[in-house]
């Protein structure tokens, strides 16, 4: 079966649709012709899912990723054969400011959701996103599949729970279960303004010093969202096709590194301003180097990302642009 007609009218569950991943990941199952149902908690008006009318074309169940009955009605009624669960508190400063709410989200909304999927004969793959801060803090760079959770911080350890919790439901149940470990993730339509490739870029639009809040010399591996998006569906049809790797984890990563520093000068040169960004030195609670090797997902599902560090960082750029104007006008 080829990717075009594996996902022809394939009733796909997507949670955290509205998030930066969830509108792109929505957009091209749209494109491949599936049935697209959505779990939404939150009205996000300025959502590209909401901006672009994505939410007119699918099939929309409002509620809490922790409410187990609305879960198994919205598994069982639309008949899903394939979960995609992007859904999570996913900001580090929200979830050291707000450990619980982070720790419920990202732990219960996973087991949650995994027994709806338990409880459904029709669930064929399940496809849980989950990030490279599971690996914490290590000497040893890149972050290798093998290696272990050594995970400290709240909105770190609960991801490795949550990884954990989907390995009990492959070896106890036997569901279907793999796992992406995503890097920082950028793209137009992310609009938390707290991260750094948003929040620089909407600074030098307004003709401001874009703001570093660590020391500028922290070490991270960027992805653009159409690459993370387009992973996803690789994993899942990976685990139609090939059963042994049921359980695993697969980095997805487009293996360049960059200090938080060098990101944003790099920004400011492709947006042509001559703005020099002020360096705060405040973060103390993050890791300094993470990046990912990505030889696992190359050779065994044969992704790897199609767009460079320059050319998703102008299309950003230029949607941001153009976001930013038409609010303006």
């Amino acid at each position: 079966m080829t990717p075009k007609t594996f996902w022809i009218d394939r009733p796909v569950f997507v949670t955290g649709a509205t998030g930066l991943i969830g509108c792109a990941l929505v957009r091209q199952l749209l494109d491949l012709g599936a049935d697209v149902v959505c779990l939404v908690r939150d009205w996000v008006p300025q959502s590209e899912f909401v901006r672009v009318g994505m939410i007119d074309r699918v099939n929309l169940v409002r509620g809490d990723l922790r409410d187990q009955d609305l879960l198994v009605r919205a598994v069982a009624e639309y008949e899903i054969q394939t979960v995609i669960h992007l859904a999570a508190q996913s900001i580090v400063g929200v979830a050291n400011r707000e450990p619980a709410n982070t720790l419920d989200v990202n732990i219960r909304g996973t087991w949650t959701l995994l027994e709806a999927c338990r409880r459904s004969p029709l669930v064929k793959e399940v496809v849980l996103a989950s990030t490279d801060k599971v690996y914490g803090d290590v000497e040893q760079l890149p972050y290798t599949e093998d290696m272990p959770y050594l995970a400290k911080y709240p909105h770190d350890v609960s991801k490795a729970c949550a990884e954990l919790i989907g390995r009990t439901y492959v070896d106890t149940y036997q569901l279907n279960v793999a796992v992406t470990r995503l890097p920082n993730i950028y793209g137009g339509g992310d609009l938390n303004w707290n991260r750094i490739i948003p929040g620089a870029i909407r600074s030098a639009l307004r003709g401001q010093p874009p703001m570093i809040l660590s020391d500028g010399k922290f070490i991270r591996d960027f992805l653009y969202v159409e690459d993370a998006a387009a992973a996803h569906l690789a994993l899942t049809e990976a685990l139609a096709s090939q059963p042994e790797i049921k359980g695993e984890a697969f980095n997805i990563t487009s293996e360049t590194r960059w200090t938080i520093l060098e990101l944003v000068e790099e920004i400011l040169k492709l947006m042509g301003s001559d703005l020099a960004p002020e360096v705060k030195s405040q973060n103390k609670q993050e890791i300094r180097s993470q990046y990912l090797s990505g030889e696992k997902a190359r050779r065994v599902l044969g992704w790897a990302p199609s767009h460079s560090m320059a050319e998703g960082l102008q299309a950003t750029i230029e949607w941001y642009q153009n976001y930013l104007e038409k609010l303006e006008e």
